[in-house]
């Protein structure tokens, strides 16, 4: 596989081999990968625990009966259109 770099992120990957952390480009552009790999994890856990804490609040809204009664599909189009803005 050939990867094409652009001169300042080659510059960044050759300062890091050259920073003794890493012995080779491969070693630097490996663990970008692992580190993109982990980000991503990250990323979505936080979108899934706002997500629950979303359901909770909407779950103790339903409790104590302030939920809307969706009768229809065109309600629930209308619905989504109004949320969409």
């Amino acid at each position: 596989m050939h990867v094409s770099l652009t001169a300042e992120l080659e510059s960044r990957v050759k300062a890091k081999v050259a920073s003794g952390l890493y012995n080779n480009a491969s070693e630097v552009i490996r663990e970008a990968l692992r580190f993109m790999d982990t980000h991503e994890d990250w990323i979505k856990e936080v979108k899934l625990a706002r997500l629950r804490e979303q359901l909770k609040v909407a779950t103790e809204q339903l409790d104590r009966g302030e939920g809307i009664a969706i009768e229809s599909k065109a309600a629930l189009d209308s619905l989504f259109d109004e949320i969409k803005g």
